[in-house]
């Protein structure tokens, strides 16, 4: 284990509504849920394996369910899911939940009655779960723990008064000592005594005695029960940021290895850039291997259960132990690689920084509908070469949504030009997207495209044309960086570097004095990953604390290459970064980088 300590100087609502609000981005449901199913409403990247993974279900019950799925879904609809069976799921297991769909006029407390739920313990099982997000629409999960209703019964000390004949010769001091009783309380309850003590007079003295009490369980009232969901979150500030990076420097893929060891140098310039941030930092790093068997110990280790932060793992088998781990400790735990992983979905802890592809198409898709719906916008097909199908099918899906018209050619060497330019619009500008990312694909258009945008003959002027591409491009640009800045290509990415701009350049020249040799030729850039990571979770832990989820619309950072916006993927998981780049090439030999 590799030990770095790293000390630097020590160094905030909506109106409340108790009731469930519209969420205009979806549709509401009028369907009326049972015992056996709910509602999900589709939301954009959204697949039907991970919305039967994130309940619990298979996926051939959605598509029993809701004839047609297998086919496809589309964004805003909604979709009939299953009730698990709660009795037949295993004690020991933390999944015994119902899921409710939240209705018109229902409200925390409703639903607490309803399910004889606290409400504190629906907001535990839900931890994304706020005035804002308690949605009509929305769903949540209901725990199987059930509030007591039968009276409770226990046994009580409770104070008494007998009544007490005054016998001959007794004086105050006598009975005072004879009950235990002080003479100041005895003539408290007896006022008559200050006129003195008589032989039979009848006092009171006050008795002990144990008994048997029943009292009905004291519940939360409406207004109590609704404020949780408005209750302000304060930030829980964090002395000295401690993190846990795991590794596996010793894999057998010694290329993966060198990757892996460049993105951990990436994360040291991080932690050295906070020097003069006011930052206290503890940097624990350990090497997982290949497999499970190191991450068992790892787990053990105490740095691991100080942790504010664990970043890393990179098999699905070491991802799930320490998202497991992760969410036991209440620890953020930040998966930088992997975009195929599940954990994500029923982790509230969990931070997943590469973007899944059915998300990263779906904002892709979004953005094309946003920049072309003006134009004139042209498929290709290219026969016999890998085609981009799910973001294609993606992308026709969102055009016809918002009613956006496209057109259709395959790609014919012998005819292409003829067949071009019976699709393109010489008053409009004309976006040709190929559908295929590969190399080959744009290799077979792309000189073709400059000839009709550059040659003007005597029956028509030169067209208006631009690409719109894919982030594999950005490994072509030696071949074909020409092309990108006569076509204006834009392409989609949730990652770029340019590598002509002032910030990559200052990272490339610090990397090389620091560890005297380059960065490697990737895509991405794995030090500049590990860069942007570190420099993203340690300054949202810095200046938002512990519970920086709360505050994830207060975090800016400017990246060099990967740009971060995490939304969570329902009320009970973790968070999904959906921000992509728009990049585009421009004819004047420039290249821009915006955010969407």
């Amino acid at each position: 284990m590799i030990r770095i300590f790293i000390l630097i100087f020590l160094l905030g609502c909506l109106p409340f509504s108790p009731y469930a609000q519209v969420n205009n981005r979806q549709t509401t449901n009028t369907n009326v849920q049972g015992d056996d199913i709910f509602y999900h409403t589709i939301e954009r990247g959204q697949t039907v394996y991970a919305i039967a993974t994130m309940y619990g279900v298979s996926v051939e019950d959605i598509y029993r369910l809701n004839p047609g799925s297998e086919k496809g879904i589309r964004t805003g609809d909604t979709l009939r899911i299953p009730q698990r069976d709660i009795a037949v799921t295993p004690a020991e297991t933390d999944d015994n939940y119902t899921y409710h769909t939240i209705q018109p006029k229902e409200t925390l407390y409703s639903l607490s009655i309803r399910y004889k739920v606290k409400g504190e313990d629906i907001i535990r099982a839900n931890p994304g779960l706020s005035v804002e997000t308690f949605q009509i629409g929305k769903n949540i999960r209901i725990p199987a723990m059930r509030i007591e209703t039968l009276p409770v019964t226990e046994k009580k000390t409770v104070q008494k008064e007998m009544e007490y004949t005054v016998q001959r010769r007794e004086t105050l001091y006598r009975i005072s000592r004879k009950f235990d009783v002080p003479s100041s309380e005895l003539i408290r309850l007896n006022p008559q005594l200050k006129d003195g003590l008589k032989a039979g007079m009848v006092i009171k003295i006050p008795v002990e005695t144990e008994e048997i009490v029943t009292e009905q369980p004291k519940t939360a009232g409406e207004r109590e029960t609704n404020a949780l969901l408005d209750e302000p979150k304060q930030i829980k500030r964090v002395d000295r940021i401690q993190v846990a990076l795991l590794l596996p420097f010793s894999t057998g893929d010694a290329k993966a290895a060198a990757r892996f060891i460049e993105y951990y140098e990436g994360l040291l310039m991080a932690v050295d850039s906070l020097r003069n941030t006011g930052c206290s930092l503890e940097l624990s790093v350990y090497d997982t291997g290949d497999g499970t068997s190191k991450i068992q110990n790892i787990l053990k280790e105490e740095a691991l259960n100080r942790a504010n932060l664990i970043i890393g793992g990179v098999q699905n088998d070491q991802i799930k132990m320490i998202a497991d781990f992760a969410q036991e400790k209440n620890t953020k735990y930040v998966i930088p690689f992997t975009s195929k992983n599940d954990d994500v979905l029923s982790n509230a802890f969990v931070y997943q920084v590469n973007t899944p592809h059915s998300y990263l198409y779906a904002r892709a898709a979004q953005a094309a509908c946003k920049l072309f719906n003006q134009d004139n916008i042209i498929l290709i097909a290219t026969p016999g070469l890998e085609e981009k199908t799910e973001y294609i099918q993606t992308l026709k899906a969102e055009f016809e949504q918002q009613q956006i018209p496209y057109k259709e050619i395959t790609h014919q060497t012998e005819t292409f030009i003829t067949d071009m330019e019976q699709v393109l619009d010489p008053e409009k500008r004309n976006i040709v997207i190929p559908t295929s990312a590969t190399l080959e694909a744009l290799n077979r258009i792309r000189p073709h495209l400059r000839t009709l945008s550059e040659i003007s003959t005597e029956e028509r002027p030169a067209y208006s044309i631009n690409l719109f591409g894919y982030p594999d491009w950005q490994t072509y640009t030696q071949q074909t960086l020409e092309d990108f800045y006569a076509l204006n290509t834009y392409i989609y990415s949730n990652f770029y570097a340019d590598n002509l701009s002032p910030d990559v350049q200052y990272f490339y020249t610090k990397f090389k004095n620091w560890y005297s040799k380059n960065l490697i030729n990737s895509h991405p850039k794995y030090s500049i990953l590990g860069f942007d990571t570190a420099m993203f979770f340690f300054d949202a832990l810095r200046k938002q604390g512990a519970n920086f989820e709360n505050n994830l619309n207060r975090i800016h950072y400017k990246s060099v290459q990967t740009g971060f916006h995490f939304e969570r993927v329902n009320n009970w998981g973790g968070f999904i970064n959906t921000h992509i780049f728009i990049v585009q090439y421009r004819n004047d030999f420039t290249v821009s980088r915006n955010e969407i």
